[in-house]
């Protein structure tokens, strides 16, 4: 356990498929799925995190195993202070003095969703809550010195929201956050085997095939993997071989939204900092980015080298806890 005094400050990516907490002096000291299961009759909250997911699917009725985050925002507002109550206890140990916490948001959140993420956090046990945007977090995480006066370009593709910036002078100038990201990926997975093999899997296992065999970009040898899942003609159970030349079938509307997003905010991008980018090439942060083939993808439609951040899956918390250390100077930026 980690034992802190007054004054300790947490990163928090909150996310929607994962919590990654981030302590200054320690790095990372959480990774957790952002799953709570609660009982339907008490309330009580009975698992969190890593052993609340193996429940995802497979609880009886009383039990209901929920991700309290939906598209990068709280949907399930008690059940989300509960998850970081027990998430900022598990970090701070028996010895809690209450800690400053700095939390990351989607890029276009409205102000409603920005208070229940600062009211939840403060329930939980924080002093004093800041918020940053993700793809500022996720520059700063990537090593990018966002201070300068040049254009830098951000893809932080997560579970909910992929949110797209470009930055200058340590602010966003044009942004943009849609909720097409690792969640709708899986979704377009379950709706394509549905479609094809008539066969219902669940989320668990479509995210298995994203992760293994998932790809947007046509690969030189073609993969494949076997699943199990229920045959909606029989109601049995069937196992399937599934390729990734399937794959890439299945993700291409869901992929083609995404490149829609960059190429409307390259649009927007004031000629001196499109040139910047030209140059420096684009980032990208998160989850969602190491699908295979999705940088070469978006290379090829927009004709810019793209670059996967190194540990692109902790850039945004990296970066938020990066961040307390300079609130100072991101003032301007964050609440």
């Amino acid at each position: 356990m980690f034992k802190f005094g007054f004054g300790q400050d947490i990163g928090i990516d909150l996310g929607t498929a994962t919590v990654i907490a981030y302590v200054k002096g320690k790095g990372i000291v959480l990774r957790e799925p952002s799953v709570v299961a609660v009982n339907n009759v008490t309330n009580d909250v009975l698992a969190v995190g890593g052993e609340a997911r193996r429940m995802l699917g497979r609880t009886p009725g009383n039990i209901v195993a929920t991700r309290p985050l939906k598209d990068g925002v709280i949907s399930n507002y008690t059940v989300t202070e509960k998850m970081l109550k027990y998430f900022i206890n598990k970090i701070c140990g028996k010895h809690v003095f209450a800690p400053r916490i700095m939390i990351c948001i989607p890029s276009q959140v409205t102000e409603v969703e920005k208070k229940a993420v600062i009211d939840a956090a403060s329930q939980a046990g924080a002093r004093r809550v800041y918020l940053i945007e993700e793809p500022i977090a996720a520059a700063i995480g990537a090593g990018i010195d966002i201070s300068k006066p040049c254009g830098n370009m951000v893809i932080d593709i997560g579970g909910g929201t992929t949110d797209i910036a470009v930055i200058s002078l340590g602010g966003a100038v044009v942004s943009a956050s849609i909720k097409v990201a690792g969640d709708k990926l899986d979704e377009a997975i379950i709706k394509y085997v549905k479609r094809k093999h008539n066969v219902i899997i669940g989320e668990r296992t479509a995210e298995d095939l994203k992760i293994n065999i998932g790809c947007v970009y046509p690969k030189i040898q073609d993969m494949e993997m076997d699943i199990r899942g229920r045959d909606l003609t029989t109601g049995l159970p069937k196992t399937l071989t599934i390729y990734s030349s399937e794959m890439m079938e299945a993700l291409q509307e869901p992929a083609s939204l995404i490149i829609d997003a960059v190429h409307s905010v390259l649009e927007k991008t004031p000629p001196e900092l499109a040139a910047d980018i030209s140059d420096r090439g684009i980032y990208m942060t998160g989850g969602g980015c190491l699908v295979d083939g999705l940088d070469k993808l978006i290379q090829e439609k927009t004709g810019i080298n793209v670059m996967i951040a190194e540990d692109a899956i902790s850039c945004v918390a990296l970066g938020t806890g990066k961040a307390l250390d300079n609130l100072d100077a991101l003032d301007g930026n964050i609440r």
